[in-house]
């Protein structure tokens, strides 16, 4: 059983192509940051860490009351691998009792906690060093990795974010079906569409 798993959101990024801070986005009755945290924290997870860097100061204002960890990602601007690595990095540093790490963005308000409990719930079997998420016959996060990959993961950088570790190891990753929930929002037709269909 391996049951004791942290959960890393990553909301570093810039958002140029929204033009304004999507962590901040309103969605139902918070921002699209505060729902992945709520998302988290129902989670059989016990604890959330989320790595910020754009606009740190202006989100962390707004999430201050929220019971999470925040790291920062000073180097924000080289890339989603560098947030995986500032977070992945400190865990290695403060929680060496962890099983393994639950990633997942900011961006995906559709991503549910009953979903993320379902790759929680696969890794805890122990068949998988990694529990994926499915795009199109490619796994992706949000994803769980065992602690074997601590290290591997501490030292990305760029912005294929932890892309790479999934290739790499594609014969110890499961990739389940999200059902559509994966939808992501970049631009704000993205999230004029989800918006309404939410």
């Amino acid at each position: 059983m391996k049951s004791n798993v942290a959960i890393l959101i990553l909301a570093a990024g810039e958002s140029s192509r929204m033009g304004r801070p999507k962590q901040l986005l309103r969605w139902k009755h918070t921002t699209l940051l505060g729902h992945a945290i709520e998302t988290a924290k129902k989670t059989d997870s016990k604890d959330v860490f989320v790595v910020l860097g754009a606009n740190s100061e202006e989100i962390q204002n707004v999430i201050s009351n929220v019971d999470i960890h925040i790291l920062e990602n000073k180097n924000w601007n080289m890339g989603m691998g560098v947030s995986v690595a500032t977070g992945i990095a400190y865990l290695l540093q403060e929680y060496k009792s962890l099983d393994g790490v639950l990633i997942m963005l900011c961006d995906q308000p559709f991503i549910s906690s009953d979903y993320l409990n379902r790759l929680l719930g696969t890794f805890e079997v122990g068949d998988y060093g990694i529990v994926a998420t499915m795009y199109n016959k490619k796994a992706g996060v949000p994803a769980v990795f065992d602690k074997k990959y601590f290290s591997m993961l501490s030292k990305l950088n760029g912005d294929t974010g932890a892309r790479h570790v999934l290739d790499q190891y594609e014969s110890d990753t499961m990739a389940i079906n999200p059902d559509g929930k994966e939808q992501d929002l970049d631009t704000p037709e993205d999230y004029k569409k989800l918006f309404q269909a939410d």
